[in-house]
């Protein structure tokens, strides 16, 4: 490294997203003139600029945009090893936050449970996150993991174990044509509007949870849009459109006199995951993925395989996971 400090580099890196000293400076909490030096002693120790500085404006050189595509990556991964290492040093005390969507099934509650008896001295808090947000609670550290709907294909989130299983259903009003039905094909979700998902949540994800064309290419219409689960329900059981839903879930809200919900064949199962930040690692929610793994694998069944871990993320087009 030739006597490289960390600190020229992360002067660099936030003159580099800044492109302006002062703020640069404002960042690392130190003087523009500091952020100056350190970025000449940096291109000293490599020999060449990386920075173009005129009265009006400050750019990368085309060796700068090089080194900082390198640089972002290997700095990120050495944050990540100090943070895990610091997580670890502290212990299980402390406050794990854990997210959900929708409702805490058994699983999950045995697994808290379970976590809770093992680790005393760690407080645990659920939190329940909107439907239509399910990674935003996470990345802004409101969580510190969060169980929520697959498909999961963020590059920064690591994803496991993956549990739950479900088939599918549809949610319809008491009064809708299909409430009297047994149950319905795939191809059937043609002739009734389609509640869907608003906000942030990715294109590939809000399309899992309402797809827009059947297995056999239909078109499903679009009913509105919302951004809780009870959202959803209400206007399924004031009849302004249908809603999936796995059964677990159906089961749970089953008892409302003013919704009906029909079994759904053809569609893939629905699935649960636990989701943590790939870049600020928890000791707590890495030790309560373990627990969770545990909880739901002595509770397979038919509809229910084992609990996994992810070795990649799902891609969209990759097995849509309906609920």
């Amino acid at each position: 490294m030739s006597g490289v400090e960390i600190r020229e580099l992360e002067a660099f890196l936030a003159l580099a997203a800044e492109l302006h000293f002062g703020r640069a400076g404002e960042r690392l909490y130190v003087s523009q003139s500091r952020v100056s030096q350190l970025l000449r002693s940096l291109e000293h120790r490599i020999g060449a600029p990386l920075v173009e500085r005129t009265s009006r404006r400050v750019a990368l050189t085309p060796l700068g945009e090089s080194f900082l595509a390198g640089l972002r990556p290997a700095y990120d991964a050495l944050r990540a090893s100090v943070d895990e290492a610091r997580a670890a040093a502290r212990g299980m005390g402390g406050v794990l936050r854990i997210g959900f969507q929708g409702t805490v099934d058994d699983g999950l509650s045995r697994a808290i449970a379970r976590f809770g008896d093992r680790h005393p001295e760690c407080a645990i808090d659920i939190v329940e996150i909107p439907l239509s947000d399910p990674f935003g609670p996470l990345r802004r550290q409101e969580v510190d993991c969060a169980v929520v709907l697959l498909p999961v294909a963020e590059e920064d989130l690591v994803l496991g174990p993956v549990f739950s299983r479900q088939p599918q259903t549809l949610a319809v009003s008491a009064r809708h044509p299909f409430a009297a039905r047994e149950s319905l094909s795939a191809e059937e979700l043609a002739g009734c509007r389609l509640i869907g998902i608003a906000g942030g949540a990715p294109d590939y994800w809000r399309q899992a949870q309402a797809p827009g064309l059947t297995p056999g290419g239909l078109t499903v219409p679009a009913g509105p849009r919302v951004n809780t689960l009870q959202e959803g329900l209400s206007l399924t059981a004031a009849d302004r459109g249908a809603m999936l839903l796995c059964r677990s879930t159906a089961e749970y809200h089953g008892r409302r006199d003013s919704l009906t919900f029909v079994p759904v064949h053809g569609l893939p199962d629905s699935e649960l995951g636990l989701i943590r930040h790939r870049r600020r690692p928890s000791a707590q929610a890495s030790a309560f993925a373990e627990t969770l793994t545990e909880a739901v694998a002595g509770t397979t069944g038919a509809t229910e395989p084992p609990a996994r871990w992810a070795t990649a993320a799902r891609r969209p087009g990759e097995k849509p996971v309906l609920r």
